[in-house]
């Protein structure tokens, strides 16, 4: 199930988990969060951001449409990084981010959706 993210205060209290898990258990993403927040602001469509909802909890995976293309943005434990698929958490990945990317690269890439 997903919630809706139709308000500022909503966004905090998600990013603010996913940054508070990122500390304690994905250290390679914990940086490039805040940019990748930032570029789905900028870039996303007018719907509101969907996150995943599990026993009426925010999740890690969440949902945005750009230039009317459904994104899936998750944490990859594997390679540890940020995954972005198309459509789904099912779908191709597009694009991965660790504290290691540039924030030019984030950019040229929300650029380009």
């Amino acid at each position: 199930m997903a919630q809706d993210i139709t308000d500022i205060g909503i966004l905090k209290e998600y990013i603010s988990k996913v940054i508070r898990k990122a500390e304690h258990h994905a250290n390679n993403v914990e940086d490039i969060v805040l940019a990748l927040v930032g570029a789905i602001i900028w870039r996303k469509d007018d719907d509101p951001i969907e996150v995943l909802t599990r026993d009426g909890k925010m999740g890690n995976v969440m949902w945005v449409k750009i230039n009317g293309q459904k994104y899936a943005f998750s944490y990859n434990h594997d390679n540890q990084e940020v995954e972005i698929r198309q459509d789904s958490t099912q779908g191709d990945v597009i694009q991965s981010f660790s504290n290691s990317t540039s924030l030019n690269k984030i950019k040229k890439f929300f650029k380009n959706l």
